[in-house]
């Protein structure tokens, strides 16, 4: 196994479906999972195809009630190809004997493959090589290719080759009450090779349409048949369809020892894609120009070439982190890439691997854009778009909420409405629980943190004029709503809310949700209030006019931002310790040794409390950090001043305070909680830290949720592992336009090398001993760049580069 390969040798049917998340190929368009081809849904295996932005609305009646679902939708099934030996039933795992099995991504070249040598119950044994990737270069298509071997055998050999959409969504146990229909057949398409005007005289086609949002879905497939020399095959062809399944079958003779290769080419459309008539028509034209999969193949490898050379972080002093890295990036970019920057598409947490959290947008982008606005920043600002076409969606919700401004939804799909289910099903009692999540107001901080540090990465003025400012002023404007003014304390105290450790939604035994002053909100409140006055002031005299008189934006108001830039309530106990929130140091004290003798892993220790008929609201415990992402989000020198400003005490001990005080009542429910931790210890503990990247590393690969991933990878803690060398190792961040670095865990980082992009200015870092050597590269749009190193400031001109005492 190399540092480029995710492979397996064994089949394993219990692993099989967290290796089809894993083993996923996308192109920031659709991505389809790394299942069987010859196979449909079953207890082993799960075929999913999605799509940024393919959602759809069901309704389930549950207990006689209406509950509303919004899912990102499982679509038709591209890869069915079966293979039948002299008419027999078709080849599967369990009809035959596997004499060898390798399942191998290889993601330099972003492919797939799988070997097989098996042996049937007439003991015939014949070798399977297949390979498919979904097109870098060519977003609408996905290619399979199978070369297949007879090694001891000659005879007919049938190929059926299919396209399916009977699927539904089925993919997530905890669902599987929920209605998983959500595709309508509209027609299927055959072509036969004796009907000469028919376009494409060897593709078949399929269209359905999303039930309630009727998005059509058009996909259209060519199969060919290629002997040891490439010669094209004859091949006889029985064509079959259904309204909803449609199937060509392939017939022809092999030799013993004699390969042959059958190619698959599909076109995969929709209704939102630009420039196209419709999805049918355009999928059936494109199939048929597309070359053979090697002409193909090479496009696509060479796109992925580009992508590679802006975004690979190489760390050849240890292969095993080296190698997981590269997985990580591969499948961020699977999910967003170029072709994303182009869609009206937020970045669902769960990728486009799976059906976990119904494919919704949440705030894991705050863990996602660090490392794509040094690389790829317009994935990013397409990604900020996404939010700013649902700004009018969020000041509606804002409205109706009694507050003004914009008030982002917890969970974002279609169009921007709350898509947070009124209930979920706790897996541990099986029973439905109301779920009071949509309270976590801070995805608003979210939203404002990431505009605004993709304005400091890459200076897109442009950007913040047009768009930025105005969600900008608008979100500040929620949280000035949602405050209130406490003259007794003569502080702003925000209630009502959550904050992200999400085990706690109330106080014990209350019957209203929220929490009162959030520590982590009502800080973030704070600077946002004293940022958004910085963007007044960035703004030129015309445009602030105009956008103040847009959205009537008043003197009282921006006095009012400013008062709690310097007032917001922040609550405390014990010598220190900021409390997560008010009331928090009231909690009882739980008693880990007992639950973690009892049930070992409990990580959702929320979920065992309630099956027991306790309470998570009455203990000191979170499921990931909510105090300490303030240090994550903040160098210390940045929250040393704004807690200065709100005239709080912070001092050198109060990180390490903190940390000892929460990481032991965390329980690190979720993968983002590993890449806090791995951040906030690297300042005082580095080898803690270096332990917590290690499992922040292995969390999708080795699946330490205990099955979450096979539903879904995750694309905060893939992501933030790479930020983390960027940010939170190398302490990169932006001040006054000059990007500062102090690179941490040198020991552990030897040989350390990536290219950044700050503002237009493409850059190379090597870390070699105690050296740091920045080059700025000669193709950039800006002349000069500022870099900042343990105090000292080098203005680096195209071409130049410096080293650095370390």
């Amino acid at each position: 196994m190399t540092s480029w390969t995710l492979a397996y040798d064994s089949f394993e049917p219990e692993e099989e479906r967290l290796r089809e998340a894993l083993t996923s190929l996308g192109n920031g368009y659709f991505c389809t999972r790394g299942s069987f081809s010859w196979t449909e849904a079953d207890d082993v295996h799960y075929p999913g195809t999605y799509t940024h932005g393919g959602f759809n609305r069901e309704t389930t009646i549950m207990a006689g009630v209406p509950v509303l679902n919004e899912d990102l939708v499982n679509l038709p099934n591209w890869l069915l190809f079966e293979m039948r030996i002299e008419g027999e039933e078709a080849v599967g795992t369990d009809n035959v004997e596997l004499l060898s099995y390798r399942h191998e991504l290889d993601v330099r070249n972003a492919v797939l493959k799988r070997t097989l040598r098996i042996r049937d119950r007439a003991e015939r044994e014949t070798t399977v090589e297949t390979r498919r990737f979904v097109s870098m270069a060519e977003k609408h298509l996905g290619a399979m290719k199978w070369k297949i071997t007879p090694e001891n055998w000659s005879g007919k050999l049938e190929i059926v080759s299919a396209l399916d959409g009977r699927v539904t969504n089925r993919g997530v146990a905890r669902y599987q009450d929920l209605e998983g229909r959500h595709l309508d057949a509209v027609a299927t398409h055959t072509s036969s090779p004796d009907v000469v005007d028919t376009p494409g005289r060897d593709v078949i086609a399929l269209e359905a349409r999303t039930r309630q949002s009727r998005i059509y879905v058009a996909e259209a497939a060519r199969t060919r048949v290629y002997g040891e020399g490439g010669q094209p095959v004859d091949v006889g062809r029985d064509l079959y369809r259904m309204e909803d399944y449609v199937h060509e079958v392939l017939s022809f003779e092999v030799e013993e020892k004699t390969p042959v290769r059958v190619e698959k080419m599909v076109a995969f459309y929709t209704s939102r894609d630009r420039a196209i008539n419709e999805p049918l028509a355009n999928a059936m034209k494109s199939v048929g120009r597309y070359g053979t999969f090697a002409e193909a193949f090479e496009r696509h490898a060479r796109a992925w070439d580009e992508l590679w050379d802006l975004c690979d972080v190489q760390v050849p002093g240890n292969e095993e982190v080296q190698r997981l890295l590269r997985i990580h990036i591969y499948h961020i970019l699977s999910v967003c890439s170029p072709h994303t920057a182009d869609l009206d598409a937020g970045i669902p947490a769960r990728g486009l691997n799976g059906e976990a959290y119904r494919g919704h947008i949440f705030w894991d982008e705050l863990y996602i854009y660090p490392f794509l606005n040094f690389r790829l920043p317009k994935i990013t600002r397409g990604a900020l778009m996404y939010r700013y076409r649902r700004l009018g969606e969020a000041r509606a919700a804002a409205k109706e909420s009694g507050y003004r401004g914009a008030m982002f939804p917890w969970q974002s799909g279609s169009d921007g409405q709350e898509e947070t289910q009124k209930v979920h099903l706790n897996p541990n009692s099986g029973k439905w629980e109301p779920d009071l999540s949509h309270n976590q107001r801070h995805i608003n901080a979210a939203i404002f943190y990431n505009i605004w540090h993709y304005y400091q990465a890459t200076g897109d003025l442009e950007f913040l004029l047009d768009n930025g400012a105005e969600m900008l002023l608008e979100i500040t404007r929620f949280w000035a709503s949602i405050a209130h003014f406490n003259p007794e304390r003569d502080r702003y105290e925000i209630h009502g809310v959550m904050g992200p450790d999400e085990f706690h939604e109330k106080y014990p035994g209350a019957e209203e949700g929220g929490l009162n002053n959030n520590a982590y909100t009502n800080v973030m409140v704070a600077w946002m209030s004293e940022t958004a006055l910085e963007v007044l002031n960035l703004l030129p005299e015309r445009r602030r006019e105009a956008l103040s008189a847009e959205i009537e934006l008043s003197d009282d108001e921006i006095e009012l931002w400013e008062d709690m830039s310097h007032k917001m309530f922040v609550p405390f106990h014990d010598d220190g310790i900021i409390s997560q929130f008010e009331g928090y140091e009231d909690l009882e004290e739980l008693d880990w040794d007992h639950y973690r003798e009892k049930y070992g892993k409990i990580q959702r220790l929320d979920r065992i409390l309630k099956a027991e008929g306790d309470d998570p609201d009455k203990y000191k415990l979170a499921k990931q950090p909510d105090v300490l992402m303030l240090f994550f989000l903040f160098p210390l020198e940045e929250l040393e001043r704004i807690f200065e400003r709100l005239g709080y005490e912070f001092g050198p001990e109060t990180l390490r305070k903190n940390v000892e005080y929460y990481e032991p009542r965390t329980t690190h429910g979720s993968t983002l909680s590993f890449v806090v931790h791995a951040h906030v210890l690297a300042d005082f503990d580095p080898e803690a830290s270096w332990e917590m990247y290690q499992t922040a590393l292995n969390s999708d690969i080795g699946d330490v949720q205990g099955g979450t991933t096979s539903e879904g990878i995750h694309m905060g803690v893939m992501a933030g592992t790479l930020d983390l060398i960027q940010r939170g190792y190398m302490s990169s961040e932006i001040r006054d336009g000059v990007l500062h670095l102090d690179p941490k865990l040198r020991d552990k980082l030897e040989g350390l090398s990536f290219s950044m992009r700050f503002r237009e200015t493409p850059m190379e870092l090597s870390l070699e001993g105690n050296e740091l050597t920045v080059v700025a590269q000669a193709d950039g749009l800006n002349e000069c760049v500022k870099v900042g190193v343990n105090g000292a400031v080098e203005e680096l001109k195209a071409g130049e580069k410096h080293t650095f005492d370390v």
